[in-house]
């Protein structure tokens, strides 16, 4: 019997299960992109923009380049109107820009949510199956012949899958 060995197998492609799982969180995101208006897509590229390396260093030019120019024209006087328009500038850039990333922490903190919900209902799917699994390998240890029977309570236990409204509800017992 010729079975292929396990190095051959991992130099193949994906597996179909492992392709499956990809796609599915290629879905979810592109949801999640498609579900984005207009404006937020405006933001998200402005924002990407703004986190760029590059980005504080062109604003730093920026800002040179004003003060010498204004310092050039005003004979090199500090209180000269190009300052007071500085300063404005500078300040409203950073209230604009400070939306801007709290706008785009909103949306990706709607995605982090469903992230999170589906990562939940998976654990408590593999809760329920484990438990399945052990209730069935009691059954058949109990149906074997040659296997004596013997009580665990803890394999009974292990057998009923998690309470997750009981779980919670120990939760906020615990934090009170």
């Amino acid at each position: 019997m010729n079975a292929p060995c396990l190095e051959e197998e991992q130099a193949g492609p994906m597996s179909r299960h492992v392709e499956e799982t990809v796609d599915s969180v290629v879905k979810l995101h592109r949801d999640h992109d498609g579900k984005a208006t207009p404006l937020q897509r405006a933001i998200d590229k402005i924002t990407l923009a703004l986190g760029r390396p590059m980005a504080p260093l062109i604003l730093l030019g920026v800002i040179g380049a004003w003060t010498l120019f204004a310092a050039v024209r005003g004979g090199g006087r500090v209180d000269q109107p190009a300052f007071v328009w500085l300063e404005l500038t500078a300040t409203l850039a950073a209230l604009v820009v400070s939306i801007l990333i709290l706008v785009t922490q909103r949306r990706e903190d709607q995605l982090a949510d469903r992230r999170a919900q589906l990562t939940l209902e998976v654990a408590l799917l593999a809760d329920r199956r484990s438990a399945k699994i052990i209730e069935l390998l009691e059954a058949l240890r109990r149906d074997e012949p040659g296997v004596a029977d013997r009580i665990d309570a803890e394999t009974s236990d292990m057998a009923k899958p998690a309470d997750p409204e009981a779980m919670a509800a120990s939760i906020d017992r615990k934090d009170d």
